[in-house]
């Protein structure tokens, strides 16, 4: 049979002949026309078998038959790992790269920016991983109410990888008519009941016996003691049949070391686990598959649903504790019908993880007895209390993640110091250089004295902007000054709001009410010419303001003898009509004439009704 006659229209038929696909797998083949016709599938398959291409085929051809404005997202591929996740997209852009679709893969352990800007362009078909779908659901960047198609791929991995209940919840979320591609390749108890209470009437598919390893892989054992595995293994990477090989370890720390020793015997290696990045994890599974790098050490979840065409050898450093997962492990070579070597270290403490293995195959696996590094240790290691073997492997990974730790916590305590000690620094640097002192001047108040109310009081800034911020001083309203005749006091009570170290800002500044001269009871108020719009200006007139009579110095003096007297000092010394200048300031231009203050008791603009300012220094009393 051809994909030709499973159906398949041309675009995805020519895609498929230059990706060099001529014949359909089994699983292909009985998948592919059941899901073209819109039937759910429940697929029973190994991993290596062609799953990719028998769920994804279907779906391009059933989506390419109908466009939808806006593209929602119409097709969801749920997988348990990233890298599983980035082969399943490039398949999609592969078998789909003749048609107007557009698919994207989301997965966690990298930023989302980049991935929600993709969902915003809009997509048809979506590939993630449970935990990241969730979270960008949860943050509202997801919408499922166009969903068409949903596939749920190496499910009972799934399951043991503990993402079950989230997919449980994901499913909550999908709307009820929809159709489904299962596929998996073992079937316990709990995929049984997720498949009965998902599927509908599904189209069984199932490629030879379940958890069957695949007949075309050659495998071999070698008992060895946990000490000279390495050794072991690097003899064998440096034969000449091995053209590229994948190696399984229990642990992460065990894929570091393992990486670690064959670097140092020559042979290019790279590992891959849960703590590596995910840039770092795909660019050493980039470097493996260009031949950069010989060998890839990795564990089994980070390994999971690797697509390595012509891998030539898969090792099992260590026997895995699930049998299932040597299933796993052995399928990532002999995939499409390729031949492929499975070789397996066996030392005395993993003689009930073979017998496991060995039970589930319905076969033995045949021991290669002649090699450099025979067995020599025959004792079990000893056991806990609850029965567990005490494995030294599984010890060193706790010892050097204890020491993982504490070098972090180190890390972290040493970079907190620096950022104190910097911000110190910049505070320090921040503090106003002390003044030069000159002859006569009193020595600047500390930290302390600043803080007490008579320094804040007495407080007064450099008198660098000595136009502008003296001649407001001076035009606010002033301390309470007695006059000699009659001792009265003036009407305000009331600080100069200029004189703290708290400066008003320069809208205040400007708004504030100017001093208002006291005269005599006998003297009566001018009234305040009525403007006239649209009026020419008297002769002398400028900036809004009248042109005030001349009066010689001698009549000056007599018709204001009280304002003098009650004028404040600063304004007098900003206006000119000081004598003094202390510390030297006061020196050059000064303010121009027309900010004196005025002489005939009129009140301005910010005295005729309520000011603006009131509610800062004011009071009603």
């Amino acid at each position: 049979m051809t994909f030709r006659e499973l159906g398949l229209i041309e675009p995805i038929l020519g895609a498929l002949a230059e990706l060099g696909y001529e014949r359909p797998s089994p699983i292909q083949e009985k998948a592919i026309p059941p899901a073209l016709t819109g039937r759910d599938v429940l697929g029973c398959a190994q991993t290596g078998t062609g799953k990719t291409c028998a769920f994804a085929t279907p779906i391009l051809q059933r989506l390419n038959a109908e466009s939808i404005q806006g593209r929602p997202i119409r097709a969801l591929i749920l997988t348990p790992t990233r890298e599983l996740a980035l082969q399943i997209q490039e398949s999609f852009e592969a078998y789909g790269k003749h048609l107007k679709l557009r698919s994207t893969v989301i997965f966690g352990g990298v930023g989302q920016a980049p991935q929600v800007e993709r969902l915003r362009k809009g997509v048809d078909i979506l590939v993630a991983t449970p935990g990241r779908l969730a979270d960008l659901y949860q943050q509202k960047l997801l919408d499922f109410s166009g969903l068409e198609i949903f596939v749920l791929d190496e499910a009972d991995r799934m399951l043991d990888m503990g993402f079950i209940h989230d997919v449980k919840k994901i499913l909550k979320w999908l709307p009820p008519r929809k159709q489904t591609l299962f596929f998996s390749a073992t079937m316990p108890a709990e995929i049984t009941e997720l498949v009965d209470s998902l599927l509908h009437d599904p189209a069984r598919v199932a490629v030879d016996p379940v958890s069957s390893p695949v007949e075309v892989i050659d495998q071999k054992l070698y008992y060895v003691d946990r000490g000279n595995k390495t050794k072991l293994l690097s003899s064998l990477l440096m034969a000449g049949n091995v053209k590229n090989a994948l190696v399984f370890t229990r642990t992460k720390h065990g894929a570091n070391k393992v990486a670690g020793d064959l670097q140092k015997s020559g042979i290019t290696a790279a590992a891959i686990h849960g703590n590596k990045s995910q840039t770092a994890r795909q660019q050493a599974l980039s470097d493996f598959k260009s031949g950069r790098v010989k060998v890839l050490v990795a564990t089994d979840i980070a390994a999971r649903g690797l697509d390595i065409e012509e891998l030539s050898h898969v090792f099992n450093y260590n026997l895995p504790d699930v049998p299932e997962t040597y299933v796993h492990r052995i399928g990532r070579t002999g995939r499409a019908g390729h031949g492929g070597t499975a070789v397996s270290f066996c030392d005395i403490n993993e003689k009930d993880e073979l017998k496991g293995i060995e039970k589930l195959m319905g076969r033995s696996i045949p021991v290669v007895e002649d090699h450099p590094w025979p067995m020599e240790v025959f004792e079990p290691l000893p056991r806990d209390k609850k029965g567990r073997p005490v494995n030294p492997e599984d010890a060193e990974a706790r010892a050097a993640a204890k020491e993982r730790r504490r070098a972090r916590d180190a890390a972290n305590k040493a970079a907190a110091e620096e950022r104190k000690a910097k911000a110190a620094q910049k505070a320090q640097a921040a503090e106003p250089a002390p003044a030069p002192k000159k002859k006569g001047e009193r020595p600047a108040p500390t930290v302390s004295e600043e803080q007490t109310p008579a320094r804040k009081k007495r407080a007064r800034g450099y008198r660098a902007s000595a136009t502008l911020e003296e001649a407001l001083t001076a035009t606010a309203p002033a301390r309470p000054v007695r006059e000699s005749g009659n001792r009265r006091e003036e009407e305000f009570h009331h600080t100069d709001p200029l004189a703290g170290d708290v400066i008003m800002d320069a809208t205040a500044r400007l708004l504030a009410p100017r001093p208002r001269m006291f005269q005599s009871k006998e003297q009566p108020r001018k009234e305040r010419p009525a403007r006239r719009s649209k009026s020419p200006r008297p002769a002398g007139e400028e900036n809004g303001q009248e042109k005030r009579p001349s009066h010689s110095p001698k009549e000056e003096k007599q018709a204001r003898p009280a304002q003098k007297k009650s004028m404040p000092a600063k304004a007098l010394d900003v206006l000119g009509g000081g004598k003094k200048k202390r510390n030297g300031r006061g020196k050059g231009p000064g303010r121009p004439r027309e900010v004196e203050l005025r002489t005939d008791g009129v009140k301005d603009s910010t005295e005729l009704s309520s000011s603006l300012m009131k509610p800062y220094y004011l009071s009603d009393d």
